[in-house]
């Protein structure tokens, strides 16, 4: 099993900036993908970035030269600095880990981010 603790969410203006941050613990090993995933209400839940264990990243069109994902490994804390935030981006944002072989994957409880216009 692997427990997932996200934090950094709150409230912030248009244009503003937050970073989240999600620890993973348990039975962290081998080669595996960390990622960010957010649900507005109402609406389906949508990948925001991944990152793999070797450091390789993947954004969503939407977030793309706003959003920067990053990890440490010895730490096995994945980052997600967000800027110029727009009400848009208004979700509870969701860390995911996933094995790479498996598939076996987890998610965090969330943390709701709400950017205010």
């Amino acid at each position: 099993q692997v427990q997932l603790v996200e934090s950094g969410g709150g409230l912030v203006q248009t244009g503003g900036s937050l970073t989240l941050s999600c620890a993973a613990s348990g039975a962290i090993f081998g080669p595996n993908v960390m990622g960010w995933y957010r649900q507005a209400p109402g609406k389906q839940r949508d990948l925001v970035a991944t990152i793999t264990s070797g450091g390789r990243t993947n954004y969503a069109d939407a977030v793309l030269g706003r959003f920067t994902i990053s990890r440490d490994n010895a730490k096995n804390t994945v980052y997600l600095q967000m800027n110029s935030l727009k009400p848009e981006d208004t979700a509870v944002y969701y860390c995911k880990y996933s094995r790479t072989f498996s598939g076996d994957a987890y998610w965090g409880q969330g943390t709701q981010v709400t950017v205010s216009s």
